[in-house]
């Protein structure tokens, strides 16, 4: 069964509530006002009750919200609560069961339950006549989430023991020992070691499938039930790790609070604290982990859960990370919620022997830890959220059903296997802890192998998984081996790394603070520990070093080699970092690739939480190759999943690109509240990326609107803030407007200054885009006519880049110069292509420059015409006659003389056509100009 709660606005929420949600929401912090719906399930009577119940730090997001349904909305449950108690015995049984098989895992075994206990499911009748829940195909519908919770906590502490153990019971197929080891751990009635150890066990094979949710309920219990201390405290973290990766940003950080792992404190701290802090954090980490040596992977907390120190956002461990198999992302409202946990319709898990109450496996935790209370040990599991002071009393009146609870008893099988029986071995085995992890490859290049499990697609049932190919056992390294890897061919140096994957993945974590804060001296000194303890640092912290000491040849090369590490199915970390080396680069399609890669990865890893962090940086590859509406689109899906999985830091990198393109398409107020909204969330937590991206939105905005002394000054300040107020990275990429912006008003001296040093830059990457703009800083520079020389260059090299937004620019800037040397031809030439490509990119404020400059020629420059509704309607009226030339077989430089333009402008207009009709090449021109024809729905313009 696959429990789908109904919508609960309408039956839960009146219209007053729902006014008084909008009221309270208006008074929170963006990213809260997300978390706070999606903690309640999207119900806004439960969020209006909850938000006058935070305290001031959870109201502004410092502290994180309560997790525990009882503390959510405690008068809806008890509103819920009175209503199943005044059902029959025998109906509270059932819901109690359903209940049980449906929070907070989903584990599809309720109709094997009610026939084994020989239960009579005519009893959810009154259920239904309450309005309750309903009866289905599949098992039981509650009303909605809460009503779920409600027949869960109602159930005695000993009735909810005795569906767990039936549950547990009849979930007996060879695939299913997660799900019944979870139920054996939540009907057990306190402190077990043993149990403890099998659910260890468990929530690594269930994290190795992919299923976060599923291995952090299981983690979380595994604490619960174990009587030691410091192994509780490990196995918090453990759950911690899961619940961040998974996308449950508010759980992970209060159990990070009850664990003991500083590399997760830093990984939460870099997505939604200070980022300087982070970074120490996270090299401290690195230094412990790397001095520990290559056996220190598979010993620590993360690393024996298969969640990896440095894999805690989606990075894969050597002690086995997420990847063994497509497996689908597990979004939804977070623990509790019927979508969360590992449902059915998700990838079925490797197939494995039961544990048992069989000897602890390989890599499992020993027992041992805190016991919970005496009175009700079930009253501390997250699974048993009683609220205190209710009346739990035990149903009265249900004996025969009681009874037939206790004592069914379903065929050996698995969940039978006699206590000495040994585990059978399988793909999803976990080295013990002892062992060492085998070493990472070069600078993250090669994620490691993912185990031979062979995964059933989603809509297979999971009883019917298939068993996976036998496979050899694992051999731990010694540590003392090294692993040569072939380095890109960029490089000349064969590296040999000795130090695990938790160290590299933790320096690929400072790397990203230091970016963050924009600091120099941070990232120097990640190099220097890198350097120190032998670890493998990527790529983009040796190349950002590099280039921020001036050394641009060297920085190149090592941009080069990252950013050549973006193939298809990698891992989403070695792929971001091949996204901002390639950004870097000025090479947009690489990154653009890179990004979406590692977001594609994320999602089939079943790590949402790095999703957004992938489009973060894809949203500068849409900016610079004028997608302004597609990219915005994209980065505001991006940043609601930013502030869903609490990853507020990257969710005020978003808030900025937002800015970026709110200033391109010309919105002023809304960039004006975005930059102001993410330069003071910046500000605050020394995020100088976000912070110089936001100043670099106002400047353009000045830019573009003719307001060239204002922008001028806003990146003359941004040019001398320093880290975490500014970056030195916006300001290089923001040279050329500063170029341009100095010389409108007059100060050529600081113009060429900053030309100058971006000169350098871009004859060492030798990328087409940074070529062409500073051939345009050379024409703005230029005295008269020699600058029209720079502007034939400048457009030349565009013709071979991406940036397809500056390339509008430059010929704005071309076709200006013309016209004051009297070019009128070419002028207007210039200046119309210019105004089409602005129109075109939804650049209001630019486009009404090229206007302005076609009316100081005496030309009309009315608005685009817009054609019917046909793939031809999309074009202007001189590219649908340029693309019916083309398509007639015409070349461009027949073309350019049939309508007297330049063969570069032809050139233009075709590359406007592909990009508005969403073709690649002529011949699929030929094919649908001809297919508009066919259907009489072409147009003349």
């Amino acid at each position: 069964m696959t429990p789908v709660n109904p919508p609960p606005l309408d039956r839960t929420s009146p219209p007053q509530l729902t006014h008084a949600w909008r009221e309270l929401a208006a008074t929170l912090a963006d990213g809260v006002r997300v978390r706070v719906l999606r903690a309640v399930y999207g119900d806004p009577r439960a969020a209006a009750e909850l938000v006058p119940r935070l305290t001031g730090r959870q109201a502004t997001g410092l502290d994180p919200l309560p997790t525990d349904p009882a503390e959510l909305a405690p008068s809806l449950l008890r509103e819920r609560r009175a209503q199943i108690r005044t059902l029959p015995d025998s109906t509270r049984l059932l819901l109690l069961l359903a209940a049980a098989d449906q929070y907070p895992v989903p584990t599809d075994a309720f109709l094997r339950a009610v026939m084994a206990a020989r239960l009579d499911t005519r009893s959810l009748d009154a259920a239904e006549a309450a309005g309750i829940a309903h009866a289905s195909a599949g098992g039981v519908v509650f009303r909605d989430a809460w009503a779920r919770i409600a027949a869960y906590e109602t159930g005695s502490p000993a009735d909810r023991r005795d569906v767990h153990r039936l549950l547990a019971r009849v979930l007996g197929g060879a695939g299913e020992t997660p799900w019944r080891s979870w139920h054996r751990g939540a009907g057990a009635p306190g402190p077990s070691g043993r149990l403890a150890a099998e659910l260890g066990t468990a929530a690594r094979k269930a994290a190795t499938a992919g299923r976060l949710p599923l291995a952090r309920a299981l983690t979380e219990r595994a604490a619960a039930l174990c009587p030691e201390p410091s192994e509780q405290a490990r196995l918090l973290s453990r759950a911690a790790a899961y619940a961040w990766r998974a996308g449950d940003g508010e759980r992970a950080r209060r159990l990070a609070a009850a664990g003991s792992e500083d590399a997760l404190a830093g990984v939460l701290a870099l997505r939604a604290g200070n980022a300087g802090e982070a970074f120490d954090a996270l090299v401290s980490a690195v230094v412990r982990v790397g001095a520990a040596g290559p056996g220190a992977g598979g010993a620590g907390s993360f690393g024996s859960a298969g969640a990896g120190i440095g894999a805690v956002e989606g990075g894969e461990s050597a002690a086995g990370g997420a990847g063994a198999g497509p497996v689908p992302a597990e979004g939804g409202p977070g623990p509790g919620s019927p979508t969360t946990d590992g449902g059915a319709g998700s990838a079925a898990v490797s197939a494995e022997a039961d544990p048992g109450a069989g000897p602890r496996q390989a890599g499992a935790v020993p027992g041992g830890g805190t016991p919970p209370s005496a009175a009700d040990s079930d009253g501390d599991l997250p699974a048993s959220p009683v609220a205190e002071g209710e009346d739990r009393a035990r149903p009265t009146g249900a004996a025969a059903d009681r009874a037939s609870l206790s004592t069914v008893r379903t065929p050996p099988g698995p969940a039978a296997a006699p206590a000495g029986a040994a585990p059978v071995a399988s793909a999803a085995v976990v080295a013990p802890a002892s062992a060492p992890a085998p070493a990472q490859s070069a600078a993250l290049a090669v994620p490691p192998t993912p185990p031979a499990a062979v995964v059933s697609p989603a809509s297979a049932p999971r009883a019917a998984v298939a068993t996976p190919a036998p496979t050899p056992p694992v051999v731990a390294p010694a540590p003392t081996t090294s692993v040569t890897v072939a380095p890109a061919p960029t490089t000349s140096a064969i590296v040999t790394p000795r130090t695990p994957a938790p160290a590299t993945h933790l320096l690929a974590r400072a790397t990203e603070a230091a970016i963050y804060t924009g600091d120099l001296r941070r990232l120097r000194e990640a190099a220097r520990v890198a350097d120190r303890l032998g670890v493998v640092s990527p790529g983009t912290l040796g190349g950002l070093v590099a280039a921020f000491e001036g050394r641009y040849e060297d920085a190149r090369e090592l941009l080069e080699a990252a950013a050549g590490r973006c193939g298809p199915g990698g891992d989403p970390t070695v792929l971001i970092h091949a996204g901002i080396a390639a950004l870097l680069l000025g090479d947009h399609t690489r990154a653009a690739t890179a990004t979406l890669r590692a977001a594609a990865s994320a999602r089939a890893r079943g790590t949402p939480v790095t999703v957004p962090q992938a489009m973060e940086f894809r949203a500068y590859a849409d900016f610079w190759t004028g997608r302004p509406r597609a990219g915005e689109a994209a980065a505001a899906d991006a940043l609601w999943q930013a502030h869903a999985t609490g990853q507020d830091n990257g969710a005020c990198h978003l808030q900025a690109a937002l800015a970026m393109f709110s200033a391109l398409t010309g919105d002023a107020d809304l960039c004006h509240e975005r930059a102001a909204s993410a330069r003071s969330y910046a500000l605050a937590r020394g995020l100088g990326l976000p912070a110089a991206l936001a100043q670099w939105a106002l400047a353009y905005l000045d830019l573009s609107s003719g307001r060239f002394a204002a922008a001028a000054a806003r990146l003359r300040a941004l040019a001398g803030f320093g880290p975490g107020h500014g970056h030195r990275a916006i300001r290089h990429l923001a040279a050329p407007h500063y170029v341009e912006a100095a010389v409108r008003t007059g100060d050529t001296r600081v113009a060429r200054v900053a030309h100058a040093d971006y000169h350098r830059w871009a004859s060492a990457v030798r990328s087409p885009d940074d070529l062409a703009l500073s051939a345009r800083c050379r024409a703005l520079l230029a005295p008269g006519a020699e600058a029209v020389d720079h502007y034939r260059v400048a457009l030349d090299l565009h013709s071979h880049g991406t940036r397809d937004f500056e390339r509008a620019r430059t010929e704005l800037l071309f076709g200006s110069t013309l016209r004051r040397l009297r070019s009128r031809t070419e002028a207007r030439d210039r200046l119309h292509s210019a105004l089409e490509a602005f129109d075109s990119f939804g650049a209001p404020h630019c486009a009404a420059q090229a206007r302005s400059e076609l009316r100081a020629l005496g030309t009309p420059a009315g608005p685009t015409r817009t054609g019917p509704d046909t793939p031809t309607g999309r074009l202007t009226a001189q590219q649908l006659l340029v693309a019916r030339m083309a398509a007639e077989g015409a070349t461009n430089r027949e073309i350019a003389d049939r309508l007297a333009l330049s063969p570069r402008t032809i050139d233009h207009h075709l590359r406007g056509v592909f990009s508005r009709l969403g073709i690649r090449s002529r011949i699929e021109l030929v094919r649908l100009i001809a297919e508009v024809d066919e259907s009489g729905g072409g147009t003349t313009g």
